[in-house]
């Protein structure tokens, strides 16, 4: 990836350069929202591009604005930190999903499922749950999945809080996946993959200009794969991606797309900690293990505590999204997207439970999580933007307006061995008898067996529960340019929120008005160079992941039986200053920034274990990343981050009250590094490799009983070679070292570990 090809991705524009995507890091106003053909040497702002010698002119072709038009300014002049992982990128790492393609921004973890959500993409960004703060072309997308690339053309990580620029949540930034978009061109690219632990992959994009200003694009995945390593952890899934244009280059538009994706899995399960809760046994039996330190028990690489006969994850997503979009003048636009979907789960995953002192004499507890739900999402957005002049400054303006329905309800199975519920009968979660062995729901920790029978009848709970969101939000954001040298970015959105959930019978309601800014000013010193202050606000309500995440409960009864609904919001600020460079004749783009986030009014447990608004966080860090072109043949993109994360003001009742104050806040590694590049040293061949580092990450930072995954290196490797002029074989080798390391830390019982040295062939063909 180079800087400039993430920028233009960023921009919404699409640039060709031969068989290589190349663009300028310092374009500033490069998109084209009319979708026509011009030459970068005829845009307005042409004086600010030089041709680079060796370089072929490049040429922008007409297509949709796939931008968000929230931004109004080119990364090089938004006073944030934005990062973009380029479909270049994607194909070069394969990155196939969106767990695989974050590994390519630093500072980014994943966490584990909670809030009786076990499986889907849960990221952080800065510390911050970002699981709400998910967008797929500029529409929120809450429903939890574990999200496929095939059909992303480019990801935008924005960092900091974003809620002037995206709503609700966004404490630490956001994320937004760009799907593939119909171009005025005819091309196919086909793609099959092969490699060890049975890994099987077939992907087909194909463009067909229909008509003169009309384009249809399919994309197509199949996917049938182990993890290595993991025992019978087994991904199966497929998706396909219609899309229909029509009106390119002209300044009416209007597409039409759908997006199906549907999983049938086996999943991983967690490895657990090796300090549990401790329970005395009463038959007298002694403790085999002693309290370890809080990292997960050292068992061999491919222990899998799961059940082949249990386990599944069936989930699906369908998406139809109609977009209309008109010019009213080369500067004046306006867009109209409305979008439906809906995600379903029906999951059954194994927990290792730690909770009842089992791990002590040898002996698992599988504890059954499972989730069925039903997630919707309607919603339509109007942006009108452009660029106008008042009192004698240019403003690049974007203002718009949401109104979004969005809806879960949520069930769960129970398991039952002669008439007894086995998740709270002790004889079963204790592993201490003989029928807790031979019904399936108690194993061996060193030697755990994933085809022992099961008895237990399964059956739904029968308790369902359910979360509505209404949103009715107005925007504006504008960057006007004071002086060429000085540009000042503003901000500004009201969201009003009206939830609702319903539980065993009852229903709790609440209302919120969430006013979110942010400002920023930004020095140009020269054209290719910014140095930024920027501060910014979120807001998150109680409720916010709608029953998807881990604060579906916050509308109902605490303990104390105060009602969920006398919760503020959560209330966080991020102030950032950093720079950014355009360098080597805009093949380099350099940036850096240090920033501090504090989060306050999170809910907390209290003293007397009620609920309450007394939170505190604060993260502070800096962070440093160079994308781009270093020689004709050289390509690198990476970065390096620093976060320090602590829980200032944690609450916790009885004698746990304050014990948390000052210590690490979960999910968040201090140091991490992630460093990609390529060199071509003849015409038709490529090699590659990767690096990645991320330090201790904590599920807790008790104290007393601390929960973290170990720090790790991992290394990968990359070769291409074109030949036939259309075709192109590519290996990679994915954990070169066949590193034990773990990608998820849960709160309190298990981590789960990362894949085993993956090696995968792949033959694409290009039309």
């Amino acid at each position: 990836m180079t800087d400039a090809a993430s920028n233009l991705t960023l921009l919404g524009a699409t640039v060709w350069m031969g068989a290589q995507s190349f663009a300028f890091a310092a374009d500033v106003d490069v998109d084209h929202a009319d979708g026509k053909k011009r030459k970068t040497s005829d845009h307005k702002d042409a004086g600010q591009h030089k041709t680079v010698p060796g370089y072929e002119q490049v040429e922008v072709i007409g297509q949709f604005r796939n931008r968000s038009p929230k931004f109004t300014a080119s990364i090089l002049d938004t006073p944030k930190s934005v990062s973009v992982i380029s479909r270049q990128i994607l194909d070069e790492t394969a990155s196939h999903t969106l767990a695989d393609a974050l590994r390519n921004v630093p500072g980014i973890t994943m966490g584990a499922g909670e809030g009786g959500n076990p499986v889907g993409d849960r990221p952080f960004l800065r510390g911050q749950d970002a699981q709400s703060s998910t967008f797929v072309d500029g529409m929120r997308d809450v429903g939890a999945q574990s999200r496929e690339t095939f059909n992303v053309e480019s990801i935008d990580v924005i960092k900091g809080d974003t809620g002037a620029i995206s709503g609700r949540a966004g404490a630490g930034g956001a994320i937004v996946i760009n799907s593939k978009m119909p171009k005025l061109a005819n091309f196919i690219d086909a793609n099959v993959g092969f490699g060890n632990a049975d890994y099987k992959r077939a992907t087909f994009d194909g463009n067909w200009k229909v008509a003169p200003t009309g384009a249809f694009r399919f994309n197509l995945m199949v996917d049938d794969e182990d993890k290595a390593g993991r025992g019978p952890t087994h991904f199966e899934r497929y998706g396909l991606a219609p899309s229909l244009s029509f009106g390119l280059g002209t300044p009416n538009r209007v597409t039409l797309m759908y997006y199906h994706m549907q999983n049938f899995d086996t999943p991983d399960v967690g490895i657990p900690y090796n300090n549990p809760t401790f329970r005395a046994r009463t038959d007298g039996a002694t403790p085999s293990m002693v309290t370890g330190s809080g990292a997960p028990v050292s068992v061999p690489f491919d222990t899998w505590y799961g059940l082949k006969a249990r386990d599944r994850n069936n989930d699906g997503i369908d998406m139809g999204t109609l977009r209309f979009e008109h010019d009213f003048s080369p500067n004046l636009h306006i867009r109209n997207s409305t979008r439906y979907s809906e995600t379903k789960q029906d999951d059954i995953w194994t927990m290792p439970d730690d909770s009842n002192g089992n791990i002590y004499y040898g002996y698992v507890y599988r504890r059954m999580n499972s989730r069925i739900s039903t997630f919707d999402t309607a919603t339509n957005q109007t942006d009108f933007y452009g660029t106008v002049h008042l009192l004698g400054f240019k403003n690049s303006f974007a203002m718009g307006a949401e109104f979004t329905r969005e809806q879960g309800k949520n069930d769960t199975y129970a398991a039952f061995v002669n008439g007894v519920n086995v998740t709270s009968g002790t004889n079963y979660t204790r592993c201490a008898t003989a029928l807790a062995f031979s019904s399936g729901t108690c194993t061996t920790l060193l030697n755990p067996n994933p085809d022992d029978a099961y008895s237990a009848s399964i059956r739904r709970a029968g308790n369902p529960n359910s979360t509505r969101f209404d949103t009715k939000a107005v925007y504006l954001t504008d960057t006007i340019t004071f002086l060429p040298q000085l540009l000042g970015n503003f901000g500004v959105r009201l969201d009003n929120v009206q939830s609702t959930f319903r539980s065993a019978g009852a229903e709790y309601g609440r209302g919120d008005n969430l006013f979110t800014y942010q400002g920023g000013l930004v020095y140009k010193p020269a054209p290719n160079g910014a140095i930024y202050a920027s501060y910014a606000t979120s807001a998150i309500p109680p409720g916010n992941s709608v029953g998807q995440g881990s604060d579906d409960i916050s509308l109902g009864v605490d303990r104390t039986g105060n009602v969920g609904s006398v919760l503020k919001p959560e209330q966080d600020r991020t102030i950032e200053v950093g720079t950014k460079w355009s360098l080597l004749h805009n093949r380099i783009f350099v940036a850096g920034a240090l920033f501090q986030i504090d989060a306050s009014d999170f809910k907390i447990t209290t003293a007397t274990g009620g609920i309450a608004n007394g939170g505190k966080k604060r993260t502070r860090g800096g962070e440093i990343s160079i994308n781009g072109q270093l020689t004709k043949w050289w390509e690198v993109s990476g970065g390096y981050s620093y976060l320090d994360a602590r829980l200032i003001e944690y609450g916790g009742s009885g004698a746990s009250a304050g014990v948390m104050n000052g210590r690490h806040a979960p999910n968040t590694p201090e140091n991490s590094l992630s460093l990609w590049t390529t060199f071509r040293p003849v015409e038709n061949l490529k090699v590659g490799g990767g690096v990645y580092y991320m330090s201790r990450i904590y599920g807790t930072d008790s104290p007393t009983a601390p929960k973290f995954v170990p720090a790790y290196w991992r290394f990968d490797f990359m070769a291409s070679y074109r030949f036939l002029k259309h075709y192109t074989l590519q290996l990679n080798i994915q954990n070169i070292a066949n590193t034990r390391y773990f990608i998820q830390a849960y709160t309190t019982h298990y981590a789960l570990q990362a894949p085993g040295r993956t090696a995968m062939v792949n033959m694409n063909v290009h039309f």
